[in-house]
């Protein structure tokens, strides 16, 4: 065994050790759809459309707002509860509790709230739609990984019939009925299917890097796929494939479908919306408040003995009307007198005509109208683009098939080539260089047909995407 052989073999044991940890398709696809970070985006942008829709739908609810006020005033300011200029200092308080509530405004909180509940689902449907693109990215990088596999196998092969060649030469060789230089040639071919096996044995731990980075997982993890027979994984016969079939299905299971159908309905609510914020709104509101003022004063009259207040003067006679002088002693009403005796409440209706405002009510509620127009474009277009993809997809499914059957046919011919080719050779009528062509033709074919098989398979896979009814795995 040379040393390049030896080597060789010991990179494909180490790769062996590597990936121990061993996935199959199904496990792959769960583990990205949980893991996946634009998934996660992707529900975070849903989530924020449902708190949006949730504070849409809490409007058409009253509002209650309570409020309290505690602070001092000093100079000339006006008493709260006077209303008196003063120059005093006042410390205050007030409590007040307000509602509102819509009465008729056209509808229009109704339809802003399924406007919103609409945007909300087709928030969550876009959700639906990565998880599908991702499902099928999936797949696609396992069915990429398990063709590098099988090449690294059949590149094994095609080492194994070479080295048994060049045993089986060696042993002519050294009894002389053949010349050295059949060994060395097929001792060419080895380095050659080495260096192919090498880059195959690459080609898969590419391949693998590409799949861990779909799930999301650290590169340097331990991690290999299940390779299991390419014939053993499930696809839909070709009958239940039919292009227009799969077009009825896509246009009412995929979630684009549903993202462009909610996104019209919702644009349209939020149009009617538009049209009722033109005209007329009634509320009723009231409130209740009270409040403190240590300004607030009751006086305490008393008489002063001996004084008397001139109040006027009896016309023609000088004589003098008086009465009795009095004080008054002034304390501050306490706090939760005032609160009880200062309350008020107050309760209204309002009505609220739009006239005139710059046009910006019904220049809203047009270009609302243009927004569904758009929507409803390019849902026109989403559907067929969708059409045209089917139908290439179906396309390119029957030509996978075609090159499938070809290939099969194809590596039938080589193998019979290579088998007389073996025999001619072993009689001595065939030189070494046409029996190394043979052999490498018989290889070619063996790739060809592998990867005409996986493509196939991957068509296949792409029409029951289209389907919207998920991957069968």
């Amino acid at each position: 065994m040379n040393r390049l052989t030896i080597v060789l073999l010991l990179t494909v044991a180490h790769i062996s050790l590597f990936g121990q940890n061993k996935w199959d398709l199904r496990r792959c696809v769960e583990y990205a759809l949980s893991n996946n970070i634009s998934i996660k985006q992707q529900d975070i942008q849903a989530q924020i459309a449902q708190l949006t829709y949730k504070q849409s739908d809490a409007s058409k609810y009253p509002s209650l707002n309570f409020g309290s006020g505690l602070g001092v005033t000093t100079g000339r300011s006006i008493d709260p509860n006077t209303n008196q200029f003063t120059t005093q200092s006042i410390f205050y308080n007030s409590f007040s509790l307000q509602t509102n509530v819509d009465v008729f405004n056209w509808f229009n909180k109704r339809y802003t709230i399924a406007g919103s509940r609409l945007d909300a689902e087709a928030a969550y449907a876009s959700v639906d739609k990565l998880k599908n693109d991702i499902s099928l990215n999936v797949a696609a990088a396992y069915l990429q990984a398990l063709l590098a596999k099988e090449q690294v196998n059949a590149s094994k092969i095609q080492i194994a019939q070479t080295t048994a060649q060049l045993e089986n030469t060696r042993k002519l060789v050294r009894a002389g009925s053949l010349p050295e230089l059949n060994l060395v040639q097929f001792e060419a071919q080895l380095a050659t299917d080495s260096f192919t096996l090498i880059s195959a044995v690459g080609t898969e731990t590419q391949s693998l890097l590409l799949l861990k980075s779909l799930l999301n997982l650290d590169a340097g993890t331990a991690f290999d796929i299940e390779a299991p027979p390419v014939e053993t994984i499930p696809i839909d016969p070709i009958a239940e494939l039919q292009p227009e079939l799969v077009y009825q299905l896509a246009v009412k299971n995929l979630p684009q479908q549903r993202v462009n159908q909610l996104r019209l309905e919702a644009s349209q609510k939020y149009a009617d919306a538009a049209r009722a914020a033109m005209f007329p709104n009634i509320s009723v509101g009231g409130s209740l408040g009270t409040n403190y003022s240590d300004a607030q004063n009751n006086a305490t009259r008393f008489l002063i003995p001996g004084q008397v207040d001139t109040i006027a003067t009896v016309s023609g006679s000088g004589a003098f009307v008086v009465v009795p002088k009095t004080g008054a002693t002034f304390f501050a009403d306490p706090y939760y007198t005032q609160i009880s005796d200062n309350f008020n409440s107050r309760i209204g209706i309002n009505l609220s005509v739009p006239i005139f405002n710059g046009r910006s009510a019904r220049t809203t509620w047009e270009k609302q109208k243009l927004t569904v127009k758009n929507f409803s474009l390019q849902q026109e277009l989403d559907n067929m683009s969708l059409k045209q993809d089917i139908y290439k997809a179906y396309t390119d499914a029957m030509t996978a098939l075609q090159k499938f059957n070809a290939s099969n046919k194809a590596i039938e011919a080589a193998q019979k080539a290579y088998d007389f080719s073996q025999k001619r050779y072993n009689v001595g009528l065939l030189n070494t260089i046409d029996l190394i062509i043979s052999q490498n033709n018989l290889f070619k074919a063996r790739i060809d047909r592998l990867s005409a098989q996986y493509d196939y398979v991957f068509k296949m896979k792409v029409l029951e995407f289209y389907k919207g009814q998920g991957l069968k795995l």
